[in-house]
């Protein structure tokens, strides 16, 4: 069961810090005490962003009046990317129906789809010069189709303004919502991702609205559909989940033949959302890294700062790379 919270006609105060600003933002997590909070360590560090490209950027989404990823998640990752006029465009509004203990998404019951928001992404991808664009979405479980249709229409307007670009979609687990998977498809993006997120033992207190096997058959399911697709999914660490855990989910998305895996350090938000259990340390990353290509991903980046749109278009070259050579091995093999 969701339940959903109107917070439509609230205004959230200026300041992280502002209690009050945490009450409108996550309605739901107000009544929660404070979790401890815990100093980041030295390997843990960003610029504030600073670049003009950075200011044009940000011009630009302004303009088109969209909502980004890297705003209202407070991606770390932000100045780097906008500095490279790489942008995640969060469609469908920017309130989610659900109300997961790790993300700063503002919780509630969002607005009336924009019909016109699938343009002005596509708008923004041209303006923007992207060869390669990453849309993800809110939870939108107030809709008959989970926003599937919107999606593809996304799609479909970018392919048609900026044809040369290469799409990469993020989304939710459309749970109950059948039919709505093989939409997202059928509109052909170039990488399917939806994120697992931690392992399944920390479902019920992390991410309490999924559910772990459906989001694992979601993945399998988008390569049966159309196995020319690259799959992805990434996970947080730093929760409370055990190494056996991580190396069993890599196993699970390996199952769904899942192309490739991003793991990355969770950061708590606010003192309202799930506490950092542990820093993970570079070097642990580096050998979860290496497990998971061990296990055959075709593609994985582990690192403390790691996101699942981070260095997107860089990570798609490299993608393709990887199944062109993976398949030259294979007639090599074949041939011999």
């Amino acid at each position: 069961m969701v339940t959903l919270i109107d917070t439509r006609s609230e205004e959230p105060s200026s300041g992280a810090s502002n209690p009050s600003s945490e009450r409108l933002r996550h309605p739901e997590k107000a009544g929660r005490a404070d979790s401890p909070t815990t100093r980041k360590p030295h390997w843990i560090r960003v610029k504030a962003p600073s670049s003009p490209v950075y200011s044009e950027t940000a011009g630009i989404v302004r303009s088109q009046g969209l909502h980004t990823v890297c705003e209202e998640a407070g991606c770390p990752n932000i100045g780097e990317c906008w500095s490279q006029r790489h942008a995640t465009m969060m469609i469908m509004g920017d309130t989610c129906t659900r109300a997961c203990a790790f993300c700063n998404v503002r919780t509630g019951l969002p607005l009336p789809l924009d019909a016109g928001e699938p343009q002005k992404v596509a708008d923004a991808v041209a303006k923007l010069g992207l060869a390669h664009i990453v849309i993800t979405s809110v939870d939108r479980d107030d809709l008959a189709d989970g926003g599937a249709d919107h999606f593809a229409r996304t799609i479909r307007a970018i392919r048609a303004t900026a044809p040369d670009a290469t799409i990469e979609v993020l989304t939710p687990d459309f749970l109950r919502k059948n039919g709505a998977l093989e939409r997202v498809v059928e509109a052909k993006p170039d990488v399917f991702n939806h994120n697992l997120e931690t392992v399944p033992g920390l479902y019920l207190r992390i991410r309490p609205g999924a559910r772990y096997f459906h989001s694992l058959r979601l993945l399998q399911r988008v390569k049966e559909l159309d196995p020319t697709l690259f799959t992805k999914s990434g996970i947080m660490v730093g929760l409370g989940e055990e190494r056996d855990e991580v190396l069993q989910l890599m196993d699970d998305l390996r199952s769904a033949d899942v192309d490739f895996l991003t793991i990355g350090q969770y950061l708590q938000p606010t003192r309202k959302h799930a506490e950092v259990k542990a820093f993970v340390t570079p070097d642990e990353f580096k050998a979860y890294e290496t497990v998971a290509y061990a296990k055959g991903f075709l593609l994985v980046s582990a690192s403390p700062l790691t996101r699942s749109s981070h260095h997107a278009g860089e990570d798609f070259a490299r993608l393709k790379a990887a199944r062109q050579a993976a398949s030259a091995a294979v007639h090599a093999g074949v041939s011999a």
